[in-house]
Order: C-alpha cells, then sequence, then structure tokens
C-alpha cells in the first residue's frame, strides 16, 4: 500500500510568501520605498538578480523626519 502525499495550495502559497520576502521586509520597516520595491521583486524577482536587488534595497537605510 502506497501514501501519496499531495500539499499544492500549501507549497504555493509558501512559495509566494519567499518570493515576495522582501516586500514584505519593506512593508514591515516602513520603508519609504515600500511600492518600488514591491513593483521590482514582481516585475524582475523571477530572474533571481532582481529578487536579490529587491531583498538588498528593503534593509537600506530609512530616513527619518527630524522633528522641529
Amino acid at each position: 500500500m502506497e501514501m501519496t502525499y499531495y500539499m499544492g495550495p500549501e507549497i504555493g502559497i509558501v512559495g509566494l510568501i519567499v518570493y515576495f520576502i522582501p516586500t514584505l521586509i519593506a512593508l514591515f520597516r516602513g520603508h519609504d520605498n515600500g511600492f518600488p520595491i514591491f513593483l521590482t521583486n514582481l516585475l524582475f524577482g523571477w530572474t533571481f538578480i532582481g529578487w536579490i536587488i529587491a531583498f538588498i534595497w528593503s534593509f537600506t537605510a530609512i530616513r527619518r523626519r527630524v522633528r522641529n
């Protein structure tokens, strides 16, 4: 008797989360360029170089507004 495991949707959801990690990091950090990071991740993330660029960009410094 052979056991078969089916995890189609779960693998897809995990894959999307991993793919959009740079976008999630930018959103959680409140990055000023969150939308451009999302677009870079969406359009060029599949090349892996685009994913690395978006990933590094999401960790760049965030400018804080100075209160007067």
